[in-house]
């Protein structure tokens, strides 16, 4: 049998856009909660949620933002977060997430490469002063024309004051104007050129993943979702925010960032029935001292994904009661979700692979060179193919070709092998991709920004063993003759402040030469294996 699986096709595919859904949410279920905001205390009803999205949607358009413009949002997870996604959506912006670890160097290719007009932002959070970044890539980024310090009650209370111009006849106008398949998401992902790549979704890709997705978590208006997955991420705002939405279903957000025990705190208090996190998130959750001091009986499901779940973690959150907890796989290019599995799979699918696939959607197992569909059993490049998929790079049309081929097959780089019952075990990656607690990490960005140290001649980024984040970044340096050579310390003062903190290599090994193919090629497999046998990481 040939590795090829095609999804169910019910439920039906929501042919609207996001805010078209949203107000038929709101109809049904008015007065339920919609928005819990742990941190604040802060709460909307789905009539009260739409009220401010109506007012911040009309306070865009008087800000003179048009269908299509690029709005990009900067900031952790809040409760504004959420309003700006659904606000852009209605009002027809296309919503440009940037990665709140985001250094200077990343944030302005991110404004540039998106033609983004407007920014809403957080001043600060943790160690980035995003005030001041702004301040020093004003010159950098002609293109951003206004930005809006979500946290800054004046600037705020601006921005919707804008909207007194705009009347409810003039929201509704534009919302007509408006189609399923148009562009409403940027989110940037890493690209082996040294540059990210801007997946841009539709309102058709990402509506319809969250609902699929909430569905198979058998959502309805009666659940709470406790979400400390970050919102920039399709986990956050699809997975998170537009599985809830088609359902009714309650968004709790625990905290700003990740904090275990202001998640399970949450988790308690809201009575949350559905608990998110990348597998890491989990293990800090249940190696918590005081972990039996919070109620956690009112959670049945969830979703661990981002990478591998260790067998040991599920078995822990089954035996908390949470027994329908599922597993997925996906990428940002494909909304993200392509399998799950199911609430009622046994532990040995939930703990070996990633599930079967999604509603509407197609997967198959292809021979990387020949392109060939595998037989079951043998592993080759994971594809997907259906509404999920990408519209493509933001104005990169031949990553976009590379990417897709001409049958609207996503080829993921993934190496899988499909078993007899359709369920898929992710078995390697064919690039380099390093997964470093859940983020997707490109060694050639963090190579191209290395090489502008001025005693660098020569580096390589590979991947190498890590028991907390799975996976640690190690640079191979070569010096410029004469310099000096350096250490891990030194590369993290270079990049400290310009890239984000998890793309800083944490070990650096200064060598005369890389391992080579006799054809000239990097050994990137064998350098893996070396640093982790040098650095005690075998």
């Amino acid at each position: 049998m040939e590795s090829y699986a095609a999804g169910e096709k019910t439920p039906a595919l929501l042919e609207e856009t996001i805010s078209a859904n949203l107000a038929r949410t709101v109809a049904a279920h008015p007065h339920r909660e919609a928005l819990v905001e742990s941190a604040s205390g802060r709460r909307w009803t789905w009539a009260e949620f739409q009220r401010d999205v109506d007012a911040l949607a009309r306070g865009l358009m008087g800000a003179g933002v048009q269908a299509g413009d690029r709005v990009g949002i900067w900031a952790p997870n809040c409760a504004e977060w959420t309003l700006v996604q659904f606000a852009t959506a209605k009002m027809g912006a296309i919503l440009v997430n940037v990665n709140p670890s985001y250094r200077t160097h990343e944030f302005s290719y991110a404004v540039n490469q998106s033609g983004m007009s407007l920014l809403v932002a957080a001043s600060s959070f943790k160690t980035s002063d995003y005030r001041a970044m702004i301040d020093q890539t004003a010159a950098d980024n002609p293109t951003l024309q206004r930005v809006v310090f979500l946290d800054d009650p004046a600037d705020w209370a601006a921005l919707l004051a804008d909207g007194d111009s705009v009347g409810e006849a003039d929201l509704a106008e534009r919302m007509a104007g408006l189609h399923c398949e148009d562009p409403i998401n940027i989110q940037y992902t890493s690209g082996t050129t040294g540059f990210p790549k801007g997946a841009t979704l539709s309102h058709r890709n990402i509506l319809n993943n969250g609902y699929m997705v909430g569905e198979v978590c058998r959502y309805t208006e009666q659940d709470r979702v406790c979400i400390p997955v970050p919102f920039y991420h399709c986990f956050g705002m699809v997975m998170g925010n537009l599985a809830c939405s088609t359902h009714g279903s309650t968004m709790v957000i625990p905290a700003p960032g990740f904090d275990p025990a202001l998640t399970l705190r949450a988790v308690s208090e809201e009575r949350c029935t559905s608990l998110y996190g990348v597998p890491t998130m989990f293990i800090a959750e249940w190696a918590l001292p005081d972990l039996a001091d919070y109620d956690l009986s009112s959670v049945r499901t969830g979703i661990m994904a981002g990478s591998p779940c260790p067998a040991e973690m599920m078995k822990k959150v089954i035996d908390a009661g949470i027994d329908e907890m599922t597993i997925c796989y996906g990428m940002t290019e494909t909304s993200p979700v392509s399998t799950q599995t199911r609430t009622d799979d046994s532990f040995e699918h939930k703990v070996s692979t990633v599930g079967r696939v999604g509603p509407h959607v197609e997967i198959k197992v292809v021979d990387p060179v020949t392109g060939e569909t595998v037989p079951r059993g043998e592993a080759g490049e994971f594809c997907t193919r259906g509404y999920s998929v990408m519209l493509g790079y933001w104005h990169d049309e031949e990553k976009t070709a590379e990417a897709i081929d001409g049958d609207g097959w996503m080829h993921t780089g993934d190496l899988a092998v499909m078993d007899e019952d359709g369920y898929v075990r992710i078995t390697g990656r064919i690039k380099d991709m390093v997964i470093r607690g859940g983020e997707n990490i490109y060694p050639r960005e963090i190579e191209e920004f290395l090489y502008s140290h001025p005693d660098i001649e020569d580096v390589q980024v590979v991947g190498v063993p890590d028991t907390k984040y799975g996976e640690e970044l190690c640079a191979w340096v070569r010096m410029r003759a004469g310099a000096e050579p350096i250490d891990a310390d030194a590369v993290r003062a270079f990049a400290t402040g310009k890239l984000a903190h998890y793309k800083i290599p944490r070990y650096v090994m200064v060598v005369d030469e890389f391992p080579m193919t006799v054809t000239g090629k990097i050994r990137k497999v064998e350098m893996r294996a070396v640093a982790a046998r040098e650095l005690g990481l075998a």
